[in-house]
């Protein structure tokens, strides 16, 4: 399978896992198994109404979707191999960097509406931080988002095998 293959079918991989992963997390979230909203998180970064962060989140979040395909093709090339075993295990380590140091500390650390653990009473943020492995947004959080990227990751290297 030539390079060019890997990159536009993990593309279209990371097309249809995005989809997957965000349609996951929003159906916990209406069955109460999460509160955590990717697509208001990213977007209230930009932008206090929250109508109008969601659709920025919704983009900005597509568009990580995508960037994070182009990571794995470059890990499927690199080692030579693709398929949903492989994107499984990567879906694995990026859903516990995304569900740990990434959003429990960065993103507090430079979102401009979230609140931090230095948050004062005269300050009101609009986002409560993740906290510990995502707990601030309900104890199965970090198992549905853990979940959710191996399905992502899975996606991503079935459809650069070509399966």
């Amino acid at each position: 399978m030539s390079g060019i293959h890997v990159v536009w079918a993990s593309l279209a991989g990371g097309l249809v896992g995005t989809i997957a992963l965000t349609s996951g997390l929003r159906i916990a979230q209406e069955v109460g198994l999460t509160r955590m909203d990717i697509p208001l998180l990213l977007g209230t970064a930009f932008s206090p109404s929250r109508s109008r962060a969601l659709v920025i989140g919704y983009g900005f979040h597509a568009l990580n979707g995508l960037a994070f395909s182009l990571v794995y093709a470059g890990i499927f090339l690199a080692v030579g191999h693709t398929g949903p075993a492989l994107g499984a295990g990567l879906g694995l380590a990026h859903g516990m960097v995304s569900g740990g140091a990434l959003l429990n500390a960065l993103l507090p650390a430079v979102h401009p509406r979230m609140g931090t653990p230095w948050t004062d009473s005269e300050e009101t943020p609009l986002l409560e931080p993740p906290g510990f492995l995502l707990a601030n947004y309900g104890p199965r959080t970090a198992i549905v988002s853990l979940v959710l990227h191996v399905v992502y990751g899975t996606l991503v290297g079935w459809f650069a095998a070509g399966l």
